[in-house]
């Protein structure tokens, strides 16, 4: 019996993060609507959803009129397993929404140890912003996301409010001395969420990534909470499964543009 934490953990990722300079979340009994610090759909997010089907249209508009107040012109809608009405997908579908680039995410969960890591494979916490920045350049290489993570300003900004907020680490992979992998954890109440595994192209199938997840593992039972919870794209979910994951919900990611 999976506990209804972690399951909302694992299916509602945004309502249980902690908040970040420049985020908000708004919060009522039939949604969740978490926004970022920009206006990519990713970055503003409407899950949790428990709809009357008498709710659908004004729960739309309400989200929009939250958004738009703040700049903001497209969202992600994430249905998950537990959201209502079961066909609420369908209906919002019909309503001008589409299906994200991947739209098909697996929550899953690990409470037991992963396999041993690969000893050629040193995985830990970065040291210092060095690393850290190592770090989001192998992120910006394997997510083709190299201009989003090309500003020094920004990146030094997000390690000092890292080391000074606590709610996340940056753990790195190094092989050879060289770091080639990188990875996040993030600390909510009775888990630890995964986020951001990379591996460099030229690194990967020599068990960096196993490294991470084992890194990050031993991470959250220093800190008392043995359950990693993460949300898994087709791509990844198999490797995961392998690793010990399990999986305890399905999320359907929708795109809403509505701004001009």
């Amino acid at each position: 019996m999976i506990p209804a934490h972690l399951l909302s953990v694992a299916e509602n990722a945004n309502t249980h993060q902690p908040l970040e300079p420049g985020d908000e979340r708004i919060e009522n009994d039939r949604f969740v609507l978490w926004m970022g610090t920009g206006d990519h759909p990713s970055w503003n997010v409407v899950q949790r959803l428990r709809l009357r089907d008498d709710e659908v249209d004004a729960t739309l508009a309400e989200a929009h009129e939250l958004l738009l107040s703040r700049g903001r012109g497209a969202c992600t809608w994430e249905v998950g397993s537990s959201a209502t009405p079961a066909d609420l997908v369908e209906q919002l579908l019909a309503r001008g929404l589409v299906d994200d680039a991947d739209p098909d995410v697996i929550g899953m969960l690990m409470t037991e140890p992963p396999p041993t890591p690969a000893a050629a494979i040193e995985a830990r916490p970065a040291r210092d912003f060095d690393e850290f920045a190592a770090a989001l350049r192998v992120a910006g290489t394997a997510f083709g996301m190299q201009d989003e993570l090309r500003d020094e300003t920004a990146n030094r900004l997000r390690y000092e409010n890292e080391r000074a907020l606590g709610h996340r680490t940056t753990f790195v992979a190094l092989l050879d001395g060289e770091i080639v992998g990188s990875a996040s954890s993030t600390y909510v109440e009775g888990a630890v969420t995964l986020n951001g595994g990379a591996v460099l192209p030229d690194a990967r199938s020599r068990g960096v990534y196993r490294a991470l997840v084992a890194a990050r593992w031993d991470d959250a039972v220093g800190r008392g909470t043995p359950a990693l919870v993460t949300q898994a794209g087709r791509m990844s979910a198999p490797i995961l499964t392998r690793l010990g994951f399990r999986e305890v919900t399905r999320i359907r990611v929708l795109v809403d543009r509505f701004g001009s």
